[in-house]
C-alpha cells in the first residue's frame, strides 16, 4: 500500500492539487494506493480520530509519498504534528518514503525536503533519493488542478516510475 500524504491543512492548497495529480498518476499503476491530506483531519492529540486515521491510512502503508509546502524554510507544523502524534513503530519504522516539496518561491522548499528527510531517517524511515522540489508551484499547476509544463509531467512519472522500483 502506497498512501500519499498532502502535508497541509489549508483549504484549496497546491499541495492537494499536486497530491490528486500524483494519485491519478500511480493509480494508473497500481490499484494500492490511497491519499490523506490533513485538511480537517483530527492530528492535534493522540484521540480516536488521530488513532483512525492511523489504522487507516498510516499503519497499513508501506511506502509514503509526502507532498509538503514550504512553510517559513521548512514543512507545515501540522505534518510534523500528525507525525508526532502517531504510533511511529508501527507508522513508520523501516517502511520507504519518497519527498515532494513546493513553493511559489524559487527553491521548491529544499530546506523542508531536507528536514523531513532527517525526521524520517530518525524514525528509520528508508527516503528515496530522488526528491523532487517544484519552484514557482502556480505557474505549474492550474486552478483545475492541471500540470502546465511537459517537463515537470515528465519528472513526477519518473519519480514515481522509480519510487514503484525502491
Amino acid at each position: 500500500m502506497i498512501t500519499i500524504i498532502s502535508g497541509t491543512n489549508r483549504h484549496d492548497s497546491m499541495t492537494l492539487r499536486l497530491a490528486n495529480i500524483y494519485f491519478q498518476l500511480l493509480s494508473a499503476k497500481t490499484p494500492d494506493v490511497q491519499l490523506l491530506s490533513l485538511e480537517g483531519q483530527p492530528v492535534w492529540e493522540r484521540g480516536t480520530g488521530m488513532k483512525e486515521l492511523e489504522q487507516q491510512y498510516l499503519i497499513p502503508a508501506d511506502k509514503f509519498i509526502i507532498i509538503m509546502p514550504e512553510y517559513n524554510a521548512s514543512f507545515p507544523g501540522i505534518l510534523k504534528l500528525m507525525m508526532d502524534n502517531c504510533d511511529i513503530k508501527k507508522s513508520w519504522w523501516y517502511k520507504k518514503a519518497a519527498l515532494v516539496g513546493l513553493a511559489d518561491g524559487r527553491a521548491g522548499n529544499l530546506r523542508g525536503v531536507e528536514h523531513m528527510t532527517a525526521v524520517l531517517h530518525y524514525l528509520k524511515t528508508h527516503v528515496h533519493y530522488n526528491k523532487l522540489v517544484l519552484s514557482r508551484i502556480n505557474e505549474e499547476i492550474n486552478k483545475q488542478g492541471e500540470l502546465l509544463k511537459p517537463a515537470t509531467a515528465a519528472a513526477i512519472e519518473q519519480q514515481i516510475d522509480e519510487f514503484l522500483l525502491f
